[in-house]
């Protein structure tokens, strides 16, 4: 699905990913963790196209296609989805009736009429009674007043509507209490399945918990320097990303 060959991307002439090897298959949920400025997020945000970073070497392709030069729009519209550490409050637009032009713009760019009214209410009905939300939250506006756990379950309502097939989750537990954690995690894991994939990027082990990876990967420097199980995230947790960087410079 997801293969990325010998990455090279920066910001304004820094450097920040200096070769990133990663492939995700259908079906996989891959973790990457690391510290403060590793380049975990620059990596969220290079596949999926934010202008501000700028590709110097490599490769993405996802689906065969290759990523380079397509806007984040035409990125979002191929199945790759963001969920964003901090979003953004759209004060005067509904929860639903942004659902429902997001979807309408995806059906566009697939050569796909608008989706029929009673499909929609119903599509809507279906993934707001998966992940246990009220429909009063659905009228709401989108983001406005949200707590951080309202903020990260409408994301996760989001991802249910659209139905991508690479959601990435950027730190998408910080500042979460285990509560709100626990309604992120469920939904991720009623949503995955044999045809979808997903990327959580995390400073920590405690929403690893609740979704279990396939594969953990250590980025260092902006490299990948160490990938195993779920064991390797409880590792870190035990001591800490130290003997990672000792093992990156040897």
């Amino acid at each position: 699905m997801l293969k990325i060959k010998n990455l090279h991307a920066g910001i304004e002439n820094k450097k920040i990913l200096k070769g990133i090897n990663l492939e995700i298959k259908p079906g996989e949920v891959h973790a990457i963790m690391g510290p403060n400025g590793s380049g975990k997020s620059t990596l969220a945000s290079v596949i999926t196209g934010k202008e501000d970073f700028e590709v110097t070497r490599g490769q993405i392709l996802f689906d065969g296609t290759d990523l380079d030069d397509m806007a984040p729009e035409e990125r979002a519209h191929l199945g790759i989805f963001l969920s964003f550490q901090y979003p953004v409050e759209i004060p005067g637009v509904t929860v639903t009736n942004f659902m429902k032009t997001a979807i309408n713009e995806t059906r566009k760019a697939q050569g796909l009429e608008e989706m029929p009214a009673n499909q929609m209410l119903k599509l809507i009905r279906e993934k707001a009674e998966l992940l246990e939300i009220d429909r009063k939250f659905l009228s709401r506006s989108l983001n406005e007043g949200f707590s951080g756990g309202e903020k990260k379950r409408n994301e996760i309502f989001q991802m249910a509507m659209l139905q991508p097939k690479l959601a990435i989750l950027d730190e998408t537990d910080s500042g979460l209490d285990i509560d709100a954690l626990r309604v992120v995690a469920n939904g991720v894991n009623r949503l995955k399945n044999e045809q979808n994939a997903f990327l959580v990027i995390t400073h920590y082990q405690r929403l690893l918990d609740y979704i279990v990876p396939d594969v953990v990967h250590v980025m260092h420097d902006g490299k990948i320097v160490k990938s195993g199980d779920k064991e390797l995230a409880l590792e870190l947790e035990e001591k800490g990303y130290d003997w990672i960087k000792q093992e990156a410079v040897l």
